[in-house]
């Protein structure tokens, strides 16, 4: 489970986040969402201990992610947008430093490199060099790396960007598998993907969260698309402009029929 509790983070006069606060269950897969620069990735550093937030908190299983920081990190996978993939190692070569770095126990190595090679479906690459492989597999190895170590909460930062129509789906399926056991939070801002796997959403914008809803219940709103456009513009500065670049979206897909 996952807990954020308001969230700041600032870089001298200027706020990259503020108040941000929500809460994701365990076997949840939370969608992140918000336009390019709303804090997304900055929320996503600070959940996995990679910087410290300028105050508010954040507790992984009931772990304070400042205070108890090693341990809180023993229970995250992360996978950032680009995956820290060594180009020059093999992909089981790989995941075996990924396990020794992240303090899996030498009589449950081979295990847990099996494991992950599994669960991911690399069987067929396993033996290939890591800067060979496609895009696709690129992010394969890093979701074994980031669940080598069986963590219960997993923090995925645009999992899909820049993949084939295929390897979306395989990415998707694999996310739900995953998700089975774990806390999943899903930054993204795509939305028809957050539709199609995610159990609850939060939306951030100018780096405030300002939605927070499980999805069963945006559908009784409206579609995901236009949930999210009403909740950008209640938020942008100058509310009358937001609101006419809202109509004139709207009038763009009524005629386009897609966003």
């Amino acid at each position: 489970m996952i807990e954020v509790k308001g969230l700041t983070k600032s870089y001298g006069d200027f706020l990259a986040i503020k108040d941000v606060s929500f809460t994701a269950e365990s076997g949840e897969i939370l969608g992140f969402l918000g336009p390019n620069g709303a804090g997304k990735t900055t929320t996503m550093r600070i959940l996995t201990g990679f910087m410290p937030a300028t105050s508010g908190t954040v507790l992984i299983d009931g772990l304070d992610i400042l205070t108890n920081s090693l341990e809180a990190r023993r229970r995250i996978g992360y996978l950032p947008e680009n995956p820290p993939v060594y180009y020059d190692m093999r992909v089981e070569g790989y995941l075996r430093f990924v396990a020794k770095l992240k303090g899996v126990q030498r009589q449950s190595l081979d295990e847990a490199v099996e494991l992950a090679i599994s669960r991911c479906g690399l069987e067929d690459v396993r033996y290939r060099i890591c800067g060979q492989l496609s895009k696709g597999y690129k992010q394969r190895v890093g979701l074994a790396a980031a669940i080598i170590h069986n963590p219960s909460v997993m923090i995925l930062d645009e999992p899909t960007i820049g993949l084939d129509p295929r390897q979306i789906i395989e990415i998707r399926k694999l996310i739900r598998e995953l998700a089975k056991e774990r806390t999943v939070v899903l930054s993204t801002h795509i939305l028809p993907e957050v539709s199609q796997i995610c159990q609850k959403v939060v939306i951030i914008n100018d780096g405030r969260v300002v939605l927070e809803k499980r999805l069963d219940e945006i559908s009784k709103e409206g579609s995901l698309e236009d949930v999210f456009l009403r909740a950008i513009a209640k938020e942008s500065t100058g509310g009358l402009l937001a609101e006419a670049e809202l109509e004139e979206v709207e009038a763009g897909r009524s005629t386009s029929g897609s966003l």
